[in-house]
């Protein structure tokens, strides 16, 4: 699940203080999920923004929308939420990264003759689990090459701090990574959950390099499914 927390409400504010009609637009998958940028906190960063400029003297009009994804033309081509975004000066995006630069992109081809302005309203941060209410914690980078056959189900790329292939490093100590006591060392990890699987062998043979070529290292990546195309 990508995970995200809000951007501070100055930050916002300051995004938008000179427009007049803003539409704050909520995304209804992974932020909703970790409650950072669904319908319920549309409602609410709509809310602050009214009290706000209200209190300022401020005559702005602030409507909040959500869809169910804003990385899905799908979801965005209703033809009536269309008609409320025309009447918006700008949109504060609370959905992550991904959706906030298709939502941009999207709605600047759907609508003609007005250039439709699209800001941030989080700060997304990674690919993550929740663990306990509240608490999410990063799993995955998305490096292209998975090697968690090998690790037991472990990702050494993001748990491990030096993202080391061949671990534990001489830094480790007590399970625990020299960044911090309070941070399990992957490696620790991923040796305990191979003993319990009597896999142990898997991380015998050296890896002498990795391959970060499928990586965001070499740029914008695609995935394309012939079988699905028409």
């Amino acid at each position: 699940m990508i995970t995200a927390e809000r951007k501070p409400f100055e930050e916002i504010k300051e995004y938008v203080r000179d427009y007049k009609n803003i539409m704050v637009l909520g995304c209804g998958t992974c932020v909703a999920v970790c409650q950072a940028g669904g319908e319920k906190e549309a409602e609410i960063l709509a809310s602050e923004l009214r009290l706000t400029f209200g209190s300022q003297g401020k005559r702005v009009e602030v409507n909040e929308e959500t869809v169910v994804r804003q990385c899905d033309d799908e979801f965005m081509a209703d033809p009536a939420f269309l008609e409320k975004v025309k009447e918006a000066d700008v949109i504060i995006s609370i959905a992550c990264g991904v959706g906030v630069q298709h939502a941009c992109n999207f709605l600047n081809r759907a609508i003609e003759g007005k250039p439709i302005r699209v800001v941030p309203g989080l700060n997304t941060t990674f690919m993550g689990a929740n663990i306990d209410l509240g608490l999410w914690e990063e799993r995955c980078l998305g490096c292209g090459d998975c090697v968690l056959e090998r690790t037991g189900g472990i990702c050494p790329i993001t748990r491990c701090a030096k993202s080391l292939l061949n671990g534990p490093c001489g830094g480790s100590s007590g399970g625990k990574c020299e960044l911090s006591t309070d941070i399990d060392c992957a490696w620790h990890l991923i040796i305990e959950r191979l003993e319990t699987l009597g896999e142990l062998e898997r991380i015998r043979p050296v890896e002498m390099y990795r391959d970060w070529r499928p990586s965001h290292s070499g740029g914008p990546r695609k995935i394309l499914r012939e079988d699905l195309r028409l």
